[in-house]
């Protein structure tokens, strides 16, 4: 019996060694799935875009608030912004130039008024990022305000996966809005 033992010892210790290694873990100790990278390939920037503004008119929806439309000249501002907090290193409203939101909005001829700014800085998909910002009250009523009618949405993808997204509400000129007459 010793013999047998002798040689199954040493293929069971070659077997093991074939063995595949274990996955590494999905689940932080949190019970939380780790993060992923998150890339966005250049084809799909249009879907991601279009994934925002479907999400976003979902939540006002849900709240009774008219639906946003996106806007070049908004989506411009935000990119440029998105870019320049990249530069920066640091998510805040300013730009490097000490340009504020309503100051990078006026630049990109928009004739409406600028609403709200929300700003992250992430690893997380845009819908991710939509979630956490419906978690704070001054960024949630960015997104639900009733006064909006359009949105301004994008981002900047540094090589390491890090992104900057910037979302702009913006809403329809005090000179543009349809005057009532008492009846």
């Amino acid at each position: 019996m010793t013999r047998i033992s002798f040689l199954f010892v040493p293929l069971l210790l070659a077997l093991a060694a074939c063995a595949p290694e274990p996955l590494p873990p999905t689940m932080g100790p949190d019970g939380k799935p780790l993060p992923k990278v998150y890339r966005i390939a250049s084809g799909d920037e249009a879907r991601v875009e279009f994934r925002m503004l479907d999400a976003v008119n979902s939540l006002r929806a849900a709240r009774g608030a008219p639906a946003l439309q996106l806007n070049a000249a908004l989506n411009a501002a935000a990119a440029t912004h998105s870019r320049d907090m990249s530069v920066q290193n640091r998510p805040w409203h300013f730009g490097s130039d000490g340009s504020s939101p309503i100051d990078r909005v006026q630049r990109v001829g928009y004739t409406g008024i600028m609403l709200g700014e929300n700003i992250s800085e992430t690893y997380e998909t845009e819908l991710e990022t939509l979630a956490a910002w419906m978690e704070t009250p001054a960024t949630r009523d960015v997104i639900l305000d009733a006064n909006g009618r359009d949105l301004g949405f994008s981002w900047f993808q540094e090589s390491n996966g890090k992104i900057w997204w910037t979302l702009i509400v913006g809403g329809a000129s005090q000179s543009s809005q349809a005057v009532g007459f008492p009846s």
